[in-house]
């Protein structure tokens, strides 16, 4: 059987200083290095190990994929082009803080986060779903059963989620937050609702 696990990046200095940053590459903190850390041993406490591990290209993720990777003492990840984060268009390097103030009213609220929908030049989360849909597509094809892990980010792991189990996105926006270094399963004998794996303490949005 496949199961696919998907990771979030640990910290980054965007996310510490409250900066929208989608595909900005800034590196991990101290602090997401150590979430990176705690996810990888969490990992390996469980007996877990990975047939491969796919990284979003993006400097905080292939970090996070990089600490997993050297504890379990396999295979450095491969880099997935199509596990990037969403771009959030005009919204990149803009204020957490601001998104009600420039977005309004096309937001969604969830717990913590507010979502914004579509301004200039973002992917839109139907957009998100297609891509994840051929993430999906593209790993079964590669692997019809085994372990495989995904690191990806925020957003983009929520409509990879959403495409792996049919769900309407806003209603998986709202469900859960994708806190740094949590890790999801999917899988076809693990139901939407148990895809938590791992749930850390959060420190930002």
């Amino acid at each position: 059987m496949l199961r696919i696990y998907l990771a979030r990046h640990g910290q980054d200095r965007d996310n510490a200083r409250g900066v929208l940053n989608g595909r900005r590459d800034e590196p991990l903190t101290e602090l997401g290095l150590e979430q990176a850390r705690t996810l990888a041993m969490e990992i390996k406490n469980t007996g877990m190990t990975f047939d491969a591990v796919y990284s979003s290209p993006l400097k905080r993720a292939y970090a996070t994929a990089k600490t997993i990777t050297d504890m379990l003492g396999i295979k450095r990840p491969v880099v997935a082009e199509s596990l990037i984060e969403r771009d959030f268009g005009v919204m990149t390097g803009k204020l957490v803080k601001d998104i009600k103030t420039l977005c309004s009213p096309d937001i969604l609220q969830g717990d913590p986060i507010t979502y914004f929908l579509s301004p200039v030049g973002a992917e839109t989360f139907p957009d998100l779903v297609e891509r994840g849909k051929l993430v999906i597509a593209w790993i079964k094809n590669r692997h019809q059963d085994g372990n495989i892990l995904l690191v990806t980010h925020g957003d983009f792991g929520k409509m990879i989620y959403a495409a792996y189990y049919n769900l309407d996105w806003k209603s998986v926006l709202l469900m859960f937050h994708f806190g740094n270094s949590e890790l999801l399963l999917l899988s076809e004998n693990s139901p939407a609702e148990a895809a938590h794996v791992f749930r850390f303490e959060q420190h930002n949005h």
